[in-house]
């Protein structure tokens, strides 16, 4: 099946109701422990809800407005989304604004920015929407989409959709607190879900499901939307659920026969802490073809680990699948799986200098973790400064170009031009800045870390994701938290430690975790610590995706907006922290 043959998402959908009509498409379980804790739907009644959703749309909409999608985990969401699309008008999936003044900012800029003319929700969540709503004075109408006089699907006109017309305005994660519309339209959305088709050898018969938000890229494109592109399957499980019991997401696996789900590094991470073998001892995993692993740096060990300690299901590290991907580029870049990922051992030192060199035998060691070839992408690694092409073995920031690449983002013609629009120093172009470092190796890519979260200290090039890994490895109250490293200038560039921890402590067991930290950082990284701040379980923000959010939290440190259990800093720090709250 080649997906990108479809005139558009619409007519694909369409076609699977007709000749796939009483096919199993969705299922959400909503209870883990009953048996009949589970409601599905089929292609045909999928379709019929859409259309029911649209007519509603259709009647208070024009093509191309923008409906704001505020649904909790569940069907609704799924329903709503493909109303928008049989309506001709834009989703703009969102989380719920949340009890926290920073999760509603978030969600009102969201939708001051992308103009929408209607908030979609489910009838548990109309009343919290329309009260933030009132709060915020935006005048927007909301409704649930499941009540059962919502809309009448015999009312529903077919738009004319086409591959260009827009489908959704995916909002990036927000890690420097400026959302922005990633604008996908419906070429982008078939195109990608044929590039992970084809990357990975998924066919109608692979069962999709997870609990990935389906407001997130990796929820909603990478996982729910190839499953019915392909006229597969997907089911669907509560974030909270997992995280509150992660072996729930196993089981469904298990249950369900699933052979693609994806998460993030740290939900594998979370399984291999939380998951008891007692649970372990009731899974069968083997079925499990394509445990992708992507939107965050992924650990060599804890690919390494999950695959030793689940081997007792039937799991074989040739079914963990590392990925790269990010929402401009709609969802997937590269992926590969059939084999055990590759790993490669590289001297740290020479990384600093942008090149990938074997370790010294008794030297330090950094592992980086393959994620598959880039199969419909024009890749290129490059130096960002001078923006010279780099050639293979040399790290340097990806820039792609392929029908994958979304237009551009909604509204903001100068980012788009500076992201979307780039050319190298040749002149060749346009092509897609990720903002991520990375390097090829024998037409493998290895992503190396972030343009922004890349620390430069005393002339060093740091990663502050490795030196969050190896405190969490080294140091056991800080285990499955949450933290993140950052460089302050006083004057020069020094960096600074803000994290998690978990437990009953004194203070004077909080100040030997510091110097031990400290220690740490020292021994693995060879450079001093200006300061550590310990916090309670929580506070460091992250985005949607689980992304911590470092330049946000390096903010709220200079602020003096932390409330640490803990704090120990360099006097040239605490003048700094002064003068920016000043």
């Amino acid at each position: 099946m080649n997906l990108t043959l479809e005139p558009s998402v619409l007519h694909l959908l369409r076609r699977h109701a007709d000749e796939r009509a009483d096919r199993t498409a969705v299922t959400f379980v909503h209870d883990h422990e009953a048996p009949d804790g589970a409601q599905s739907l089929t292609y045909a009644e999928l379709d019929a809800e859409a259309r029911r959703v649209a007519s509603w749309l259709q009647e208070r909409c024009a093509p191309g407005d923008r409906a704001l999608l505020l649904h909790p985990a569940g069907l609704p969401f799924v329903t709503a989304f493909l109303g928008c699309l049989y309506a001709g008008v834009a989703a703009v999936p969102s989380p719920m604004p949340g009890q926290f003044q920073y999760q509603q900012r978030r969600v009102t800029k969201i939708a001051r920015d992308a103009s929408v003319s209607v908030a979609l929700t489910d009838t548990g969540q109309l009343a919290e929407a329309r009260q933030w709503i009132a709060d915020t004075g935006l005048e927007l109408p909301a409704a649930a989409s499941d009540a059962p006089d919502f809309g009448d699907g015999v009312n529903w006109r077919r738009p004319g959709a086409t591959a260009e017309d827009l489908a959704l305005l995916q909002y990036t994660s927000g890690s420097t607190g400026d959302p922005k519309g990633v604008m996908v339209n419906h070429a982008n959305l078939l195109h990608n879900a044929d590039s992970l088709r084809g990357a990975l050898g998924l066919t109608e018969e692979t069962n999709f499901g997870g609990w990935i938000p389906l407001y997130h890229d990796m929820g909603l494109m990478g996982q729910l939307l190839p499953g019915l592109f392909l006229g597969s399957n997907c089911t669907l499980m509560s974030p909270m659920a997992f995280l509150k019991r992660p072996h729930h997401w196993l089981a469904l696996i298990d249950r369900y026969d699933i052979g693609f789900s994806a998460a993030p590094n740290f939900a594998y991470d979370l399984c291999l802490r939380r998951v008891t073998d007692a649970q372990i001892s009731g899974l069968d995993l083997s079925r499990w073809q394509y445990a992708a692993n992507g939107s965050e740096p992924i650990q060599a060990s804890t690919l390494r680990e999950f695959a030793q300690r689940f081997a007792p299901t039937g799991f074989r590290a040739e079914q963990l699948a590392p990925c790269y991907g990010m929402a401009e580029a709609t969802v997937f870049i590269s992926g590969r799986s059939t084999r055990p990922p590759r790993i490669r051992a590289v001297d740290p030192q020479a990384l600093e200098k942008h090149l990938v060199q074997d370790p010294d035998t008794a030297g330090p060691v950094r592992e980086l973790v393959g994620c598959g070839d880039v199969p419909d992408f024009d890749v290129r690694i490059v130096d960002a400064e001078g923006r010279r092409v780099l050639p293979d073995g040399t790290t340097g920031e990806i820039w792609l170009r392929g029908p994958s690449v979304a237009a551009g983002y909604w509204g903001r013609p100068d980012a788009t031009e500076e992201t979307f629009q780039a050319r190298t120093a040749d002149g060749d172009g346009p092509y897609l800045r990720t903002g991520d470092l990375g390097v090829l190796l024998d037409g493998e890519l290895y992503v190396t870390g972030r343009t922004k979260d890349l620390l430069i200290v005393h002339g060093r090039n740091l990663y502050p994701h490795d030196i969050e890994h190896e405190l969490r490895l080294r140091h056991a109250p800080l285990a499955a938290l949450a933290g993140t490293a950052f460089t302050v200038p006083v004057p020069q560039e020094e960096v600074v430690v803000v994290h998690e921890v978990r437990g009953r402590f004194s203070q004077e067991q909080l100040r030997e975790l510091a110097i031990g930290m400290r220690a740490t950082v020292h021994q693995e990284f060879g450079v001093h610590t200006a300061g550590i701040v310990l916090l309670r379980p929580g506070t460091v923000r992250k985005t949607t995706s689980g992304k911590v959010q470092r330049a946000e939290m390096r903010g709220l440190f200079l602020e003096g907006a932390l409330a640490p259990l803990y704090a120990e800093m360099a006097p040239a720090v605490r003048a700094t922290k002064a003068g920016a709250a000043g």
